[in-house]
């Protein structure tokens, strides 16, 4: 059929922008989101430089103990919130045997995980023990607790990094508008600052993120020291009350052993046991130590564990003699009070090294769990318990997806609480906790399993450490349940259940799989030998997009092609007839009637008839048309993937999308009225643009590039080294280069193994025949090749050329 004169029809009657030329710059351009990602966290990293810095025992000790030291911070402001509501200022001499009892609690946590690095000295912590020993469906008791705690982590320690600036600067309460909601304010900044320096890839290893470890332990060990001599000498005075107010102080005169005071002390033990979370991150870390890991982990969990022990105590002692009270805004806080006494006028700008210390340690110790956290959950999502989208890395080499996920489920719980670290203590300490208990009661399997030298012994402590982090647990589901631990106590087991459903689905899949996998090793390939073969378009207006399909519908070479419309509005119908009687390309258009508009099941109905016939195979081909992702989704209902699916599913078929961009064929339509100008201009007289000559000097072919937008660097090449873009015609050659693909091809009786290298000048394609593999090469190595090059079509070829592997990085 003839295109009329006019339509615009090119090239065997196909539109001129359809014909395949390609345009003068055929570069993919960037998206707007890849670009906006490139500029705010910068250049993407590549594989390689994913590196593993060992941390000696200092910087190991300030990097991995933040978490843990400075829980000491709230420790003993979250035990006095539960006492002095009930038994006032009596709960300032109850405050010290409370104190010791969470140093128990300290002593046999840390004599646990002792034995947990000395066994498991690979990253992982509980959810390693619970998994080697208990295995995988129960280790998800063990992941999500982990996961919950992480998650807290991020809310309690940036509240009270938080309520430690406000407490430095009580001004910042009074500021208009945010000043009742300064604290949430804050900590949601903070979180968003820690996403988006982990999104570019910051790393924990480094001594910046020992400093506060070290800053905070000294500042406030300085403080306890001093408020001890000073009380022995002459005697510290109690804290001068604050604007704003503090939480209700109660008279209670009950006996200590009633109900009433029994259940208050079991609250105030739930909350002095926020002040053992975090220290297992070393555990979680092992991997990561310098050898001895095992030796370095116990020396660190047992300085880490003096160190907090100290603190509690010193901050405890000090709340004991100064009556520092807790406030129901968050701040000043009591550790703020104790300092401002300790230090007085003479020295008071040791309380602001204090505040800052807190806040720096605090921050540091939530941002440990961006490093955490994506880290489990790609651990989890590698075992195939969690969505495997979790264990991709994203620009920087960083585990994107857990960093978002990390950062809503955080800012939607500082949010919710006001960033109150009183209010976020019934969401903490059951997965802290949950997590202890499964590596002690892991512990104690292995060590009956086992039975290494002096076993008994280690069997008593982690049995001892497991029952009472047990007890802790349920003491907090208990006493904190009307407080928000309900929720933890509801979604635990939900998200158990979720996470043991996600593996039997992946299970399910691989297994299915692995079903053909078999079956398919005892049958021979073959073509099938289909004596009709029936391309179907279903078309529902006559635009590019439907060219398109048309297009590729010929190329299969089809026994018989046909458009398809289902009518369901008859004016649209004429319509599209009249178009494509002037259109259509010689291929017939089927109407068929549609009265009640279901497309899916009059789709499946005329693909089932045509494939019922002997010997037929139907290809349904269906265009779409490409919008913008965000629009393209509001605005269109995306009909063609639905009917692929349901077609899909019939014997003897197949459904094709034709994918149709149309901002890019607009481009394309734009540069080829430009050209068509420009060929006008120049058979008038115009004088035409100089031609860019596209050879080559070696020189040239070895500068600076770019590809898809991205800064492509040409190696520096020794002597005798010629750039790839260089190549000009067959002859002996030496290039270098990076692998960039490798693929196994059969070749008639033989196979060949053949690699794409580039240089940044250009690639070569490398074959060897007879080879299904060669060690070392693959997708990353360096190579350096010598022999004989031959031009194909797709670039230079060498043919079993002689190969040398070269150093990772070298001349990149």
């Amino acid at each position: 059929m003839a295109a009329p004169q006019g339509t615009g029809l090119a090239d065997g009657g196909m539109p001129d922008e359809l014909s395949g030329v390609a345009l003068p710059d055929s570069r993919l351009p960037e998206t707007f989101g890849y670009s906006l990602k490139r500029r705010l966290l910068g250049p993407p990293l590549v594989n390689d430089q994913i590196s593993e810095e060992r941390l000696s025992r200092p910087l190991a000790l300030g990097v991995l103990s933040c978490d843990g030291i400075s829980s000491a911070a709230y420790g003993t402001e979250e035990m006095l919130i539960e006492m002095i509501q009930v038994v006032g200022l009596a709960a300032f001499t109850l405050i010290l045997p409370m104190t010791l009892v969470i140093l128990a609690g300290v002593a046999l946590v840390v004599l646990s995980y002792r034995e947990v690095v000395s066994v498991y000295t690979r990253a992982g912590g509980s959810y390693v023990v619970a998994r080697e020993n208990f295995g995988p469906r129960v280790a998800q008791v063990a992941a999500v607790a982990l996961l919950i705690d992480y998650t807290v982590t991020v809310a309690v320690q940036t509240a009270a990094g938080s309520a430690a600036i406000v407490s430095a600067f009580p001004q910042l309460g009074s500021i208009p508008v945010i000043g009742p909601d300064i604290l949430t304010v804050i900590s949601v900044i903070a979180v968003l600052i820690m996403c988006y320096g982990n999104l570019r890839g910051i790393r924990e290893a480094g001594r910046a993120f020992a400093l506060p470890t070290y800053l905070f332990s000294v500042s406030v060990g300085l403080m306890i020291i001093i408020g001890l001599a000073r009380e022995l000498t002459s005697g510290l005075p109690h804290v001068s009350p604050y604007s704003g107010a503090t939480f209700p102080i109660g008279h209670s005169t009950e006996g200590i052993l009633s109900l009433g005071l029994i259940y208050m002390l079991a609250k105030a033990f739930a909350n002095g046991g926020s002040s053992l979370t975090g220290i297992e991150a070393v555990s979680n870390a092992v991997s990561a130590l310098r050898p001895p890991e095992g030796r370095n982990a116990r020396q660190i969990l047992v300085t880490q564990g003096s160190i907090v022990a100290f603190l509690i105590a010193g901050i405890s002692w000090l709340a004991h003699v100064t009556h520092a009270i807790p406030y129901e805004a968050g701040y000043p806080t009591v550790l703020a009070q104790e300092a401002n006494v300790v230090f007085g006028t003479a020295g008071h700008f040791m309380y602001f090294v204090v505040q800052a210390a807190t806040a720096l340690i605090l921050f540091t110790g939530g941002n440990t769990s961006f490093s955490g956290f994506p880290f489990l959950a790609s651990f989890v999502a590698g075992d195939s318990f969690l969505p495997r989208w979790l264990t991709k890395r994203g620009h920087r080499l960083a585990l994107s997806n857990g960093i978002i996920v990390l950062t809503i489920v955080s800012l939607v719980l500082l949010i919710s609480t006001g960033a109150k670290v009183n209010g976020l203590i019934p969401f903490y300490a059951i997965g802290v906790f949950t997590g202890f208990s499964m590596a002690g009661f892991g512990m104690a399997k292995y060590h009956r399993r086992v039975k290494e030298s002096g076993w008994r012994r280690r069997l008593v402590i982690n049995r001892t450490a497991a029952v009472y982090t047990a007890i802790v647990v349920a003491i907090f589901a208990v006493v904190k349940f009307t407080e928000g631990a309900w929720v933890i106590v509801v979604v635990f087991p939900l998200l158990v259940l979720l996470l043991i459903r996600l593996n039997r689905q992946y299970r399910m899949e691989a297994e299915v799989l692995q079903n053909i996998s078999e079956r398919a090793a005892t049958i021979t390939l073959r073509q099938p030998n289909y004596s009709r073969r029936v391309v179907l378009i279903f078309v529902d207006s006559v635009d590019l997009a439907t060219f398109a399909a048309i297009r590729y519908a010929r190329g299969l070479r089809p026994t018989t092609v046909r458009a398809v419309h289902f009518v369901i509005d008859a004016a649209q119908a004429d319509k599209l007839r009249e178009n494509w009687v002037r259109f259509g390309q010689g291929i017939p258009l089927e109407m068929i009637d549609t009265p009640d508009r279901r497309l899916l099941r009059a789709s499946v109905e005329l693909v089932s008839q045509e494939a019922a016939q002997n010997g037929t195979h139907v290809t349904v081909v269906l265009p779409r048309r490409s919008y913008s992702p965000l629009l393209g989704r509001l605005l269109h209902d995306r009909t063609a993937d639905k009917i692929a699916s349901v077609v899909s599913r019939v014997p003897n078929s197949a459904a094709t999308i034709i994918p149709f961009d149309v901002e890019s064929r607009v481009q394309v339509l734009h540069a080829r009225h430009a050209a068509h100008l420009a060929a006008t201009g120049a058979a008038a007289g115009q004088t035409p643009a100089p031609v860019q000559t596209t050879e080559k000097s070696p020189a040239a072919a070895a500068q600076v590039g770019k590809e898809d937008g991205s800064e492509v660097r040409a190696a520096v090449l020794p002597p005798g080294v010629t750039p790839i873009g260089a190549l000009s015609g067959p002859g002996k050659a030496t290039i270098e280069g990076k692998v960039r693909a490798v693929e196994i091809r059969p070749v008639e009786q033989n196979c060949v193994f053949e690699c794409t290298v580039t240089d940044g000048t250009g690639t070569l394609t490398a074959m060897f025949y007879g080879r299904t593999h060669i060690p070392g090469v693959e997708p990353g190595a360096r190579l350096r090749l010598d022999g004989k090059v031959s031009m194909r079509e797709d670039g230079p070829a060498m043919i079993n050329p002689a190969y040398q592997l070269l150093p990772r990085g070298a001349a990149e």
